[in-house]
């Protein structure tokens, strides 16, 4: 029952954040406050009553369009609240089942001042590393823009979450390490993890003599490593490396590309959107999927 009814209120919880997200990614890239004015149409600036401001449900019920103007609205606005909604009833579900980030399942809870900060500490550091990556993720995919804005403080938030932690979020070491080694280590894990996207850039140029991936996407790489440790943020290079591969093997065999000589390889795609994606994916299943390879290539 705790678990079906926690679950629950973080998805509830999470569309209420995803629709916050959403007026963020509205309003950020074109300068205006994400406080005021309140919520309105893009088109006519029409303000919206309450009832259209409800997450997912407002949407449904205008048919995605508003309901002066008839301007649609983009299908971005609900997968934005169901993804959040999605991700953060997995992760409060997986913190019921067992403390996650953990070699040890099912850890009794406790009321001491350290389990606390540590529950704290993972599953807000969860939910809030989602809500980022999911926003980073639409604002590339939509803009090519992965901002300074959100990266450089989520990498510090980052390294403030596993110091809290005694580990970053996907690891776990035994015995707990002092913080001066946990800075070393993060220090070491954000340069390896932005210096491979550095380093792919510059023999990009040396190849092609034009930039091919922008510096947003080490500083993605730098907070992903702050918050995952050096194993999460190479899983989610990978994922996402997969993914782009895929979509670009796609883009590739669409009819309409082909058509068009050497315009495919001219093709922008956001990378940061693809290392997002294998972010959220590292984050909520890096472990068993790191033991799974493990055991495949028989290391452990």
């Amino acid at each position: 029952m705790i678990r079906i009814l926690g679950t629950v209120f973080a998805g509830l919880l999470g569309l209420a954040f995803g629709s916050f997200l959403n007026v963020c990614l509205s309003r950020w890239p074109v300068g205006e406050s994400v406080v005021k004015p309140r919520s309105h149409c893009r088109t006519c600036g029409r303000t919206l009553a309450w009832w259209e401001n409800v997450p997912l449900a407002s949407w449904l019920a205008l048919r995605g369009r508003c309901r002066r103007c008839g301007t649609g609205i983009g299908w971005r606005y609900p997968l934005v609240e169901l993804a959040l909604s999605a991700l953060w009833a997995i992760i409060a579900s997986q913190f019921v089942d067992g403390f996650p980030g953990t070699t040890t399942p099912h850890i009794p809870i406790s009321s001491s001042p350290h389990f606390l900060v540590q529950a704290a500490a993972t599953v807000g550091g969860m939910m809030l590393l989602t809500w980022i990556l999911v926003g980073l993720a639409a604002l590339d995919a939509e803009h090519f823009w992965l901002p300074d804005i959100v990266t450089l403080p989520g990498i510090a938030l980052g390294i403030v979450i596993s110091l809290l932690r005694g580990d970053p979020l996907l690891a776990t070491s035994y015995p707990p390490q002092s913080v001066l080694n946990q800075l070393l280590m993060l220090a070491f894990s954000i340069l390896i993890a932005a210096g491979l996207i550095l380093l792919i850039r510059w023999v990009y140029w040396l190849i092609r003599r034009r930039e091919g991936i922008g510096l947003g996407d080490a500083k993605l790489m730098a907070m992903l490593a702050a918050w995952l440790g050096l194993q999460g943020a190479l899983l989610a290079f990978a994922i996402g490396v997969v993914l782009g591969a895929v979509v670009g093997l796609v883009l590739l065999a669409t009819p309409k590309l082909r058509s068009t000589g050497d315009a495919w390889a001219l093709t922008r795609l956001p990378l940061g959107t693809f290392l997002c994606i294998g972010g959220i994916i590292s984050c909520l299943w890096g472990q068993p999927i790191l033991a799974a390879y493990l055991r495949w290539s028989g290391l452990s």
